[in-house]
């Protein structure tokens, strides 16, 4: 084989020209593919990325000492980030509730459960949308592999058409379609790796980001449990380091 067989066999381009139509097709879908899980790893880090900073803004403000009614002020009627729209949404439902007057235990249990179920509401739809974009990357990483695979043996088809059509089996002969095969592979895998990482790290952010919530929906519900409780049933003080002493 001659030195410019071998650097034509290297060349991206050159192999996919001189490919068969099928492998073609292949090696198109699967750069698409890449493509598309890129865009959506690159998303998905600005994303979360954004929604990490605010939060630890959110928390920090809320650990300074204000109130948490100068907090909700300060965020606005119709916050964009989810921890600040709780906060709202909390404090909106024990407000209507307290301007009926003293509520009995039986309100007050009502007032806890239904802000219970609109936080959990929050949080569920939050998840959804913090995971969206998730199912493209786990579609590309279980599946890039396989359509590669079909990529080469369709290419080791073609190879072997070439063995009888020449009725021989010299590597000049066969190494074109066996490179074009091989190419298809790699970028099934180039396409595969990158996602299937991704969608690992953004399910575990997902996951931590989803916590964070539910925390803070906890921390949330006691501090309107010890308003409800008032001053004449003091709330147990959190020990150092609780999260409930985060000026909730």
């Amino acid at each position: 084989m001659t030195l410019a067989a071998d650097a034509s066999m290297l060349n991206p381009v050159t192999l996919f020209l001189e490919a068969d139509l099928v492998v073609k097709t292949v090696m198109l879908g699967l750069a698409v593919a890449s493509l598309w899980s890129w865009a959506v790893i690159i998303d998905k880090a600005v994303r979360f990325s954004s929604l990490n900073r605010q939060a630890n803004a959110f928390e920090d403000a809320v650990g300074s000492g204000q109130s948490l009614e100068d907090i909700a002020a300060q965020a606005g009627p119709n916050p964009v980030h989810p921890l600040p729209r709780m906060l709202v949404m909390a404090l909106a439902d024990w407000r209507e509730a307290r301007t009926r007057g003293p509520l009995t235990e039986n309100q007050a249990n009502l007032l806890m459960s239904r802000i219970d179920r609109a936080l959990d509401s929050l949080i569920a739809r939050e998840g959804q949308r913090v995971e969206n974009g998730l199912g493209v990357l786990s579609v590309v990483a279980t599946s890039s592999p396989f359509i590669g695979l079909f990529g080469t043996v369709w290419g080791i088809m073609n190879a072997f058409g070439a063995i009888a059509s020449a009725g021989n089996t010299n590597l000049t002969t066969v190494a074109p379609a066996i490179a074009e095969a091989l190419f298809a592979t790699a970028i099934g895998l180039a396409a595969a790796i990158p996602a299937y990482i991704a969608y690992n790290k953004f399910s575990i952010d997902a996951g931590k980001f989803t916590g964070r919530l539910e925390s803070f929906a906890d921390d949330l519900q006691a501090a309107v449990a010890r308003r409800l409780a008032g001053p004449s049933t003091p709330a147990p003080q959190p020990a150092s380091g609780d999260p409930a002493r985060r000026g909730l």
